[in-house]
């Protein structure tokens, strides 16, 4: 290494909080050249940024906060496609493998890519209010989706306090409402079996009842009971029982077999962030994981999610826009746990509270369509800056 050259590099970044996610936010002109492109320096680079491959599952030397929900990054631009602002790609880094999964999106990160694209000047000038609401057009890259996201403006600046509360994150906040237009996979059907219900045959495990739908996210749904569940477990009854894991991570497997997103079920080893996989049930009482009752009948279904391996503490967004579209389609097994019949919106209890999502289902020639997911969340910025990293990142 040249003498001269300081042992890290600076690189500009935003913490930001999205939902109830958080992640590492970069503008992609601002990266190093090398990881301007997507490839093999791009994932070094973000890898290290967040502290992984650590076999100790801390993510000590790093951002990230050694769960799912807050081993993130997000890169924006200006889009380069008509009619959208900003390009937004997601990448989900392992905590404990030398992998950064470009699969998929996240939902919850979806809300703040809004306001970082105003933060971070991608939003032209003239197109801020002074006070009101900017729709910021979105090309979500990963799967080639569009969203909406409505920026709330105040004396024009994002407002980001408010008094919108979402479970799962300790403070209010402004509300930020996501619109994900036509969320259902553009080059199949919602279901890619053909079935609403299917029967997933797992080895050494059982057969199951599953609802496979491609839709904000790919999920495998099954039912809380088959599985030997209520539907009201918290995330210490799922996640210090490593044989329930390992059950769940071999039934994810053949489930992503089954909808034809991998070949082989070793793929799924390097393959975590899609299919999510859920276990759903009817409504019943329990105790959130913030110690706040949730009745009954303040809900309409019970969903629990799993994410990179484990129990999610409150809902991924993008699984939130599945369990909307398959709620919304009579005859699936989430739609059935929630009463069955025609429906336009949800509300479900997850393990820290409870959440109401929408969507507008209709059956065409081509099968079942979502024309929109509809759900609010709200985004902050925690720290605006530099990361560093070490000088010798790409090598």
């Amino acid at each position: 290494m040249d003498s001269k050259m300081q042992s890290q590099i600076k690189v500009p970044a935003t913490y930001m909080r999205g939902g109830t996610s958080k992640g590492v936010f970069f503008n992609l002109e601002d990266l190093p050249q090398p990881a301007q492109v997507a490839g093999e320096a791009r994932d070094k680079l973000l890898l290290r940024v967040v502290g992984s491959p650590d076999p100790y599952a801390k993510q000590i030397d790093g951002m990230g906060g050694a769960t799912s929900s807050t081993s993130k990054t997000v890169i924006a631009s200006r889009s380069q496609r008509a009619d959208h602002d900003v390009d937004y790609l997601f990448g989900q880094v392992s905590i404990d493998k030398p992998f950064v999964d470009w699969s998929g999106n996240c939902g919850n990160l979806s809300a703040a890519v809004g306001p970082f694209a105003i933060h971070a000047g991608l939003i032209d000038e003239d197109r801020i209010l002074e006070n009101g609401i900017v729709t910021v057009r979105v090309w979500q890259v990963n799967i080639g989706k569009t969203i909406l996201i409505h920026v709330p403006i105040a004396n024009g600046f994002v407002q980001e306090t408010g008094e919108f509360e979402l479970d799962g994150v300790t403070f209010p906040a402004a509300e930020i409402q996501v619109d994900f237009v036509d969320p259902t996979d553009g080059e199949g059907s919602m279901f890619p079996t053909g079935n609403l219900v299917d029967d997933l045959v797992v080895p050494d495990v059982g057969t199951f009842n599953a609802t496979f739908i491609n839709a904000g996210i790919p999920t495998i749904f099954i039912d809380a009971e088959a599985l030997g569940y209520q539907g009201t477990e918290l995330q210490d009854d799922i996640n210090n029982d490593e044989s329930a894991l390992a059950r769940f991570e071999s039934i994810r497997a053949h489930g992503a077999l089954k909808m034809g997103l991998i070949d082989s079920l070793e793929e799924a080893q390097t393959r975590q962030h899609t299919p999510k996989i859920a276990f759903v049930s009817q409504p019943k009482s329990y105790l959130s994981s913030s110690g706040k009752t949730v009745e009954a009948g303040e809900v309409d279904i019970l969903v629990r999610a799993l994410s990179m391996g484990k129990l999610h503490h409150a809902m991924m967004g993008t699984a939130a826009v599945a369990i909307a579209s398959a709620a919304c389609v009579p005859g699936t097994l989430v739609n059935l746990a929630a009463g069955g019949g025609e429906k336009e919106s949800v509300t479900f209890g997850h393990p820290s509270g409870t959440l109401k999502v929408g969507a507008k289902a209709k059956q065409t020639e081509q099968g079942w369509v979502v024309e929109k997911a509809i759900m609010s969340r709200s985004a902050r910025i925690l720290m605006e800056g530099f990361v560093r990293v070490p000088s010798n990142v790409f090598e």
